[in-house]
């Protein structure tokens, strides 16, 4: 598929982020989100959730809502962090589909137009940061190590990266290859979830939710950008904390407990099967118009 070639999108799309003083970035972010969703869809709107901000977000946002009716923004008087931005946004989304883009522009979605033409055929498109190709990937733990920093801004993160997403699926077991990562959503999916995580697991919690209630997936490709603004906040130890005691938390709750009884097995569809039978379509299409 070329973005060149296909009309936009016929449904509307909501962009959801969410910053805490990222005055450097709110500028840079604004146009790059109103160019990408001007060129894929005639109806869109961007959510901001600004996370209690302490220097000069408020302002820039205001200076933006003045000229942008498309976007809206939500103020937290507190910090509260990415689990609760997170749900505050997805309930405030009024569009037919949602995704979510960090303020630092940190996933390559230049391919969003054709990620959304996928929706035709499944209800969910999942992103997954690239993984390895190169031989040297398959060293044991330097492979690992090597694709952990090109996951990731540097190795510490690479490692905490690669740790997360270990943990959850040895403890949930549902084949995703990624879980913290862009995800396009139908918004009466991602609304009907009962989200309750308040930290970074929340991604996880919204996919597993969603697989649980048996609903389609495709995995796509999206590259991963280095932050060279600003300041990342979620690798502090104390929020990696956090996290990983929702993580554990909750899979006492769901699994052990068994506090989620009704789980339906979702599914997974291979991207190159997507792909065959959408070119199986054109070819027919072209044959009929002869």
């Amino acid at each position: 598929m070329s973005p060149a070639l296909l009309p936009k999108f016929p449904h509307s799309i909501s962009l959801l982020t969410w910053g805490y003083d990222e005055e450097a970035l709110i500028d840079e972010f604004m146009e790059r989100a109103l160019r990408m969703l001007e060129s894929v869809a005639d109806e869109f709107e961007i959510i901001y959730v600004n996370d209690g901000s302490t220097d000069r977000s408020a302002e820039i946002l205001r200076r933006w809502e003045a000229r942008e009716p498309r976007l809206r923004v939500i103020t937290n008087e507190r910090n509260l962090n990415v689990g609760w931005n997170t749900r505050i946004a997805v309930a405030a989304a009024r569009k037919d589909y949602l995704l979510w883009q960090m303020v630092d522009w940190c996933y390559d979605i230049s391919s969003l137009r054709d990620h959304l033409e996928l929706l035709n055929s499944v209800d969910v498109v999942q992103g997954v940061r690239i993984g390895p190709s190169m031989w040297i990937y398959r060293v044991p733990i330097l492979g690992a190590i090597i694709w952990g920093v090109r996951r990731s801004d540097n190795l510490y993160k690479g490692f905490i990266s690669l740790m997360n997403y270990a943990l959850l699926r040895i403890l949930f077991r549902v084949p995703f290859h990624d879980f913290q990562n862009v995800t396009i959503y139908p918004r009466g999916l991602a609304q009907s979830l009962h989200l309750e995580s308040t930290t970074s697991f929340i991604n996880p919690e919204m996919l597993l939710k969603a697989y649980w209630s048996g609903a389609s997936f495709v995995e796509v490709p999206v590259e991963f950008i280095p932050r060279d603004k600003g300041t990342a906040k979620g690798s502090k130890l104390g929020s990696i904390f956090r996290s990983v005691r929702e993580i554990l938390g909750y899979w006492w709750r769901w699994t052990v407990r068994g506090e989620i009884r009704d789980r339906n097995r979702g599914k997974i569809v291979r991207l190159s099967q997507i792909l065959k039978e959408l070119r199986k379509k054109e070819v027919a299409i072209r044959e009929w118009a002869r």
